[in-house]
């Protein structure tokens, strides 16, 4: 699972394997875009540098921060794009891509909607048996939607077998009972 945090300035990146219920973390990091280079050109870094992570670590799908509302319409087109650069190299892969929105990420991992980048980082860290905990919080934003997928592509998968969900959400307590080494006491 590749996990991307887009950004115009930096991307964050997480491949984390799922292997008997557990997660590990294969790789982390940043693309940090050169102030000088134009927009183009840092679209075309971000597409070559997740190119050669999927090129190295095989992930079978991609999860992809939702653009947020923005009142800078600049820096949302320049968002939006390199969602686009993201989910043009997905495609061209092959692989199976899921779009989260921050408050999803966010409830997925902490419980709570409304959740710090700090207590994001926190969970994140938690959850992957990390120390310490990368920076900056690019890199756990990223980890942080791979998560949300394996957590929520575990429960859909949990509760709705077919793939198709239901309205109303997912029963937490079977999810819990199901995945107790994911429950934090």
């Amino acid at each position: 699972m590749l996990g991307v945090d887009p950004g115009s300035r930096i991307t964050g990146y997480g491949v984390i394997h799922e292997d008997c219920g557990g997660f590990a973390v294969l790789a982390c990091g940043v693309i940090r875009l050169h102030a000088g280079s134009s927009h183009p050109e840092r679209i075309g870094q971000i597409y070559r540098e997740l190119e050669t992570v999927i090129a190295d670590f095989r992930p079978e799908r991609v999860a992809l921060e939702t653009a947020f509302l923005s009142r800078n319409v600049q820096s949302a087109l320049k968002l939006g794009q390199v969602r686009g650069a993201v989910i043009a190299l997905a495609m061209n892969r092959n692989l199976l891509l899921h779009e989260y929105a921050p408050r999803e990420v966010k409830s997925a991992v902490t419980g709570k909607g409304a959740a710090s980048k700090e207590q994001v980082a926190f969970m994140v860290g938690r959850m992957l048996a990390l120390s310490p905990v990368p920076e900056p919080y690019d890199v756990t934003d990223a980890l942080g939607i791979a998560l949300c997928d394996l957590l929520r592509g575990e429960s859909r998968e949990l509760f709705f077998p077919t793939g198709k969900s239901r309205k109303g959400g997912n029963n937490w307590s079977k999810f819990v009972r199901a995945s107790p080494d994911l429950v934090i006491r």
